[in-house]
């Protein structure tokens, strides 16, 4: 029965992991969309939700807790739920970076500024596919995935990359901006953040099923040395 208890168990926080991230995933999309279209009150319900995105995570937290305390789960099951206390803390700072980017909407909601909108959409855009195919993969315990993944975060660091000289470019023909695009950076800077958690939580993918924690890079030499060397520290 404990065991039976335990697999029910796991598999419900897991479902609502699952729900966690949907909510994350949407902030950030609702963020973006929020700033493109300087919609002030949207922003303000983002940053409202970012409360229900925090009581979520804790409530699962509590959940794992328990469920440590009372069920003396061994070997995998403990490492998939000491995994699942790292990838919701994930969620809820990837919530944080939702809230930022509606706080910059509204910030901004006046101010008139060159801004490639375009490429920021994508950003979020990518970086969300690749949260959204973690999470997937963290349920299934794929390891292919938590492999592949990170390598797609280069295309998040070009576009990262481009507006961010795109945005100087702006200040250095027009220096009363400064202010205004060092805020807008905090947007780009949110983005590629985000995806650099998605790797972080395919590191907990790969320690669930082998017991190891690596250090994974976007990079394929970097990546295979770094498994090698079973690195304890995340990204």
């Amino acid at each position: 029965m404990p065991r039976l208890t335990l697999d029910r168990e796991t598999r419900l926080v897991l479902d609502e992991m699952l729900i966690l991230g949907s909510m994350v995933e949407q902030a950030i999309l609702n963020s973006v969309d929020a700033f493109r279209r300087r919609d002030v009150e949207a922003a303000h319900e983002i940053v409202t939700n970012d409360g229900r995105i925090n009581d979520k995570r804790f409530a699962i937290e509590n959940r794992i807790l328990i469920l440590m305390a009372t069920q003396s789960p061994l070997a995998h099951d403990l490492r998939l739920l000491s995994a699942l206390l790292e990838v919701i803390t994930e969620l809820e700072r990837i919530g944080d970076y939702a809230k930022g980017i509606a706080k910059v909407a509204i910030h901004l909601v006046d101010e008139e500024i060159p801004v490639p909108f375009r490429e920021i959409s994508t950003m979020a855009d990518l970086a969300i596919s690749m949260l959204h195919r973690a999470l997937g993969a963290f349920v299934n315990e794929d390891i292919e995935v938590a492999y592949a993944l990170p390598q797609e975060d280069d295309k998040v660091d070009d576009l990262y990359n481009y507006v961010s000289r795109k945005l100087i470019e702006t200040m250095i023909n027009n220096p009363s901006t400064i202010d205004h695009i060092s805020q807008v950076s905090w947007v780009i800077h949110n983005l590629e953040r985000t995806a650099d958690r998605v790797t972080n939580i395919c590191e907990r993918i790969i320690f669930i099923a082998t017991g190891e924690l690596i250090e994974l890079d976007s990079t394929d030499d970097e990546m295979e040395s770094e498994t090698d060397q079973a690195s304890s520290e995340s990204s």
